[in-house]
């Protein structure tokens, strides 16, 4: 008897234990709330610029405005974003409409929000060409955004970056060089491929591999260092426009292209006095 009890004993254990801990976790309307009230951000002094509040845009987060009856709350979008949508949770206490200002690259979306009583609480959902923003919208008795637009530090950053790029690109691929100090006695040898190079420099700091305009029409080869004991080993370099820059100097590379037939062409670092004796 006592031992076709202790399966039922064990069962009302395991299902008291699991009552506990159901009992220790939040609701799901109260971690609704909660992450709610975490994503929601509030106009503070430090947005303001004059009597605009600026929010940095963040996906996901929701953005807070206070609108009241017969007053009209500005919200900008960014300059040449096309609206695509607008949904509210609430059109039938609240007026909500488009306009534009601007022409061109200048041309931006105005959303006009205003409540019909102080005291409501709805949200809107503006998605874009760009992105989809979240907004709170709360109506008081007598204060009220005037207007509330966004900074986007994303693609703030992404611009710094793009402009980075075009002034590295813009650069030229060397600057300082002393001609006098520039070794071009180097011998290219080996396969005749469309991207053989012109010429073979360096500055006595870095090798320098100029190619052929039709180097961006196809594949670049890489470039191995050739040791004295034979063996080729894949080097660092950098493509700039239509040159390899080595941070070396070598006596022996080969560029190497394809696998079944593999095209091979090496370049050899000869010395000046070597050259006269040769010439």
């Amino acid at each position: 008897m006592k031992l076709a009890l202790l399966p039922a004993i064990a069962g009302m254990i395991i299902a008291g234990s699991a009552h506990a801990q159901t009992r220790h976790q939040p609701s799901p309307l109260r971690t609704v709330q909660s992450a709610t009230r975490s994503a929601t951000v509030q106009p503070a002094a430090a947005g303001f610029v004059s009597g605009t509040q600026v929010y940095p845009y963040s996906e996901g987060t929701i953005f807070q405005a206070y609108a009241s009856p017969g007053l009209v709350t500005d919200i900008t979008l960014q300059p040449g974003e096309n609206l695509i949508a607008v949904a509210s949770g609430d059109t039938a206490r609240w007026v909500i409409g488009d306009t534009t200002s601007g022409l061109g690259e200048t041309k931006q979306t105005h959303l006009l929000v205003k409540p019909f009583s102080a005291g409501l609480t709805t949200n809107l959902v503006i998605t874009t060409d760009r992105r989809a923003y979240h907004v709170r919208l709360v109506s008081t008795s007598g204060t009220a955004l005037s207007s509330m637009r966004w900074t986007y530090p994303q693609d703030e950053l992404l611009a710094l970056r793009s402009k980075a790029e075009a002034a590295q690109a813009a650069a030229p691929v060397a600057s300082g060089l002393a001609i006098d100090q520039l070794h071009f006695n180097y011998a290219i040898s080996g396969d005749r491929p469309a991207w053989r190079p012109l010429r073979v420099f360096d500055d006595g700091v870095k090798t320098y591999v100029e190619f052929p305009a039709s180097l961006a029409n196809g594949e670049a080869p890489p470039l191995f260092l050739v040791g004295a004991d034979g063996k080729a080993e894949l080097v660092n370099y950098r493509l700039r426009e239509r040159f390899y820059i080595v941070d070396r100097i070598f006596d022996a590379a080969e560029l190497r292209l394809g696998l079944k037939k593999q095209q091979v062409v090496r370049i050899d670092r000869v010395s000046a006095r070597a050259k006269r004796r040769g010439a």
